[in-house]
């Protein structure tokens, strides 16, 4: 078996043999195949995306050849966008070939390229690591069982699974896909910002008890007074956990995963509870068709560092005999039916889910509706019906449209609020197909078939047009870890244009 190549592996390897080493050698034995699908990520990214080191790119029939500024070649596979599920064997730097993306980030010598690289590296570690934990066989019994079924993570990000500063033992006891039981803490703080009605028993005389994750409270908040919290069950975003059916956590976690670090702002904190208040009353015009995980209740002691949001189970909207699921376990959902069936219930999701948020945006609100927080409600035969959304922290508000449909002006300031409807759009549509309907329809084709049939009787709103006309807004995955800047943008064809042509 092949020895591991960096220094990512090794550690986690060595730390594997001493915490869990009944695990080791299937760490060993998936090392290949998640380097095959970080560096298939990757592959996807200097492909795609306006990185400025990358001088001309040309298609042939053996692949994709891209020139670098300095005149050194890279060559790979062909490359679809929105292909999931495909791995990249070995890409060619000047005739060198790499099978470790981490190894060939490090081997370009572009700006940005040494920290990125730990991060593939991380990411091809922790993603061995996930895929040795068993698959659950059946349904699932509670309901955030359903949110840890994945170990793979992002299906187009290069640090789909980098954890950086989480130990093999770390992620053992704290990531969803191992299913543990997380034992929160609780800080006491004085003098705390609290927006709604705080649980009495998160109080302890005139202190704020605040939840804290327990990665959080040894390596962020160590030495601060910390007591005993609840036990809670990790989602799929990993610091947001289930206390029981009804209510969910969103805890601060200060460190980068994926491409954020997930702290909660005071900004957060301040207008949890009015976001969730104004979005509810906008879906409200939508039928029935969209339900708000609403904000209970949100606490923080004035810093990112420690604060947290108490919100509704988004699972409490399941009618009898119906489940909801987030739309990035939809794909193994619907793997179980044929076919023509399952083709048949994804177009009926995107139908749905087009319709909802093109209708919501056009009201004046902006969803971040990827594969986290966008859910869907299916019936016992598979069917979506209604969608249910969690997490407003960072929707986009447009207070012109808002008063347009007769609502009042939102009791807000700051980020959250634009009134440009390129930036309205890009939030909408980018995490939309970037986050559900891409990895449903695996590659180009398919998505195009899926974008045709749902948009079809939509409205001819503005919205609708540019979605129909233009290229699709797309995160540059790739270039914002290498800037280390947020929302860099990379503008793909449009599989419906295509398919008109």
């Amino acid at each position: 078996m092949r020895v591991c190549d960096t220094p990512a592996e090794r550690e986690l390897a060595e730390e594997l043999e001493s915490v869990r080493p009944e695990s080791a050698s299937a760490y060993l034995a998936a090392l290949s195949g998640a380097r095959s699908m970080v560096l298939a990520r990757l592959w996807r990214g200097l492909v795609h995306e306006p990185l400025p080191w990358i001088a001309a790119r040309a298609s042939g029939r053996d692949g994709i050849a891209l020139r670098l500024v300095d005149g050194r070649r890279l060559h790979g596979p062909p490359s679809d966008p929105w292909a999931t599920g495909t791995a990249v064997a070995a890409v060619e730097l000047d005739g060198v070939s790499y099978d470790h993306p981490a190894l060939l980030m490090a081997a370009l010598h572009v700006p940005g390229g040494a920290a990125f690289a730990a991060e593939l590296d991380h990411s091809v570690a922790s993603l061995a690591l996930s895929r040795t934990a068993p698959r659950p066989a059946g349904p699932a019994v509670e309901p955030w069982e359903g949110e840890q079924r994945s170990p793979d993570g992002h299906p187009y990000h290069p640090t789909c699974r980098s954890r950086p500063g989480f130990s093999a033992a770390e992620q053992l006891a704290y990531a969803p896909e191992h299913r543990p039981v997380v034992g929160l803490w609780l800080a006491p703080v004085a003098g705390a910002t609290v927006r709604g009605p705080w649980p009495p028993e998160w109080r302890d005389g005139d202190a704020v008890l605040i939840p804290v994750h327990p990665w959080q409270a040894e390596h962020v908040l160590s030495g601060r007074r910390v007591l005993p919290g609840p036990p809670a069950h990790p989602l799929l975003s990993l610091r947001t956990l289930a206390l029981d059916t009804h209510r969910h956590v969103k805890t601060a976690l200060s460190t980068r995963l994926t491409s954020q670090v997930r702290d909660i702002s005071a900004y957060s904190v301040d207008y949890s509870l009015a976001t969730s208040e104004l979005v509810e009353r906008v879906a409200d015009r939508l039928g029935g068709r969209l339900h708000i995980a609403r904000t209970l209740t949100a606490a923080g002691a004035g810093t990112p560092e420690l604060a947290a949001v108490l919100r509704q189970s988004p699972y409490v909207h399941a009618g009898t005999e119906e489940q909801v699921i987030p739309v990035a376990e939809l794909p193994g959902h619907f793997a179980s039916h044929g076919p023509h069936e399952r083709l048949a219930r994804i177009t009926e999701f995107a139908r749905l889910a087009f319709g909802v948020c093109l209708d919501l945006l056009d009201l004046g609100v902006a969803l971040e509706a990827h594969g986290q927080n966008l859910l869907a409600v299916v019936d016992r035969e598979g069917w979506p019906r209604r969608l249910v959304y969690r997490d407003l922290a960072d929707i986009r508000i447009s207070p012109a449209r808002l008063v347009q449909h007769g609502f009042p002006a939102p009791p807000l300031t700051g980020r959250l609020l634009n009134d440009d409807p390129a930036v309205l759009r890009r939030k909408v549509l980018s995490c939309l197909i970037t986050g559900a309907l891409g990895p449903l329809a695996g590659n180009a084709t398919t998505l195009g078939t899926l974008l045709e049939a749902a948009t079809r009787d939509l409205p001819p709103t503005p919205d609708l047009r540019a979605l129909r006309t233009e290229n699709l807004p797309v995160k540059a995955l790739t270039l914002m870890r290498l800037s280390s800047q947020d929302d860099q943008w990379t503008f793909l064809p449009n599989p419906m244009t295509n398919r008109q042509n």
